[in-house]
């Protein structure tokens, strides 16, 4: 019987990448960071030690890759949100689709924002990744303003409000504080307000 490791190689460097990456964050989330270990990963997965050292350096690159891993997830299914004709509709959909992927990983979800493993700092090119993921969210609210659907405005503050705002409503829905049949409207209702707050006709609060 082939085991994790040997299945994925048949698949290439990308395979066992992943293969490393899914058994890393399934035992930060199982068993806490004491578990983070070359050795122990590579037990898990039927490797070499020096499998993971080659690829990762170490834990500190392994909970890097982590990191952007999370952000990468993000923004590739962000850039399968449709664009459509209306800027307001897209930006909604960007922040369904990130309800979405904190709930259906929120391991990964943890790595980025929850600092499960507290000493760990991102590397500078791990933050680079981090803020991209955010670009088409920036992009939808200068198209709302363009279109006079916002009012003018500096659109990197605007999506970071919106970011900050509905990212505290997805912690609080994975830490159990909304009862599962309430939460999908209560974001929904949230990302309405927010559109409201920028939109043309409100009046501005500096």
């Amino acid at each position: 019987m082939s085991t994790p490791y040997q299945d994925a190689q048949r698949a290439g460097q990308d395979a066992v990448r992943a293969v490393i990456l899914d058994c890393a964050i399934t035992l930060l989330v199982a068993e806490g960071s004491v578990a983070l270990t070359v050795r122990r990963i590579a037990a898990e997965i039927g490797s070499s030690t020096k499998v993971l050292y080659t690829m990762f350096g170490g834990k500190e690159g392994l909970l890097d890759a982590l990191y952007r891993e999370g952000f990468a997830r993000l923004r590739r299914a962000q850039e399968q949100v449709p664009r459509g004709d209306d800027p307001l509709t897209y930006l909604t959909a960007l922040g369904r689709a990130y309800r979405e992927r904190a709930i259906t990983e929120p391991a990964y979800y943890r790595v980025m924002f929850e600092q499960p493993v507290p000493e760990f700092r991102p590397s500078d090119e791990a933050l680079a990744v981090a803020e991209g993921a955010f670009g088409a969210s920036v992009t939808a609210v200068e198209a709302c303003m363009a279109d006079g659907v916002f009012r003018p405005g500096d659109a990197q503050e605007v999506s970071k409000i919106f970011w900050a705002a509905t990212h505290g409503a997805v912690s609080l829905e994975l830490a159990g504080h909304f009862a599962p049949a309430d939460a999908g409207p209560l974001y929904e209702a949230l990302m309405a307000a927010l559109g409201r707050a920028f939109g043309a006709g409100a009046p501005a609060t500096d």
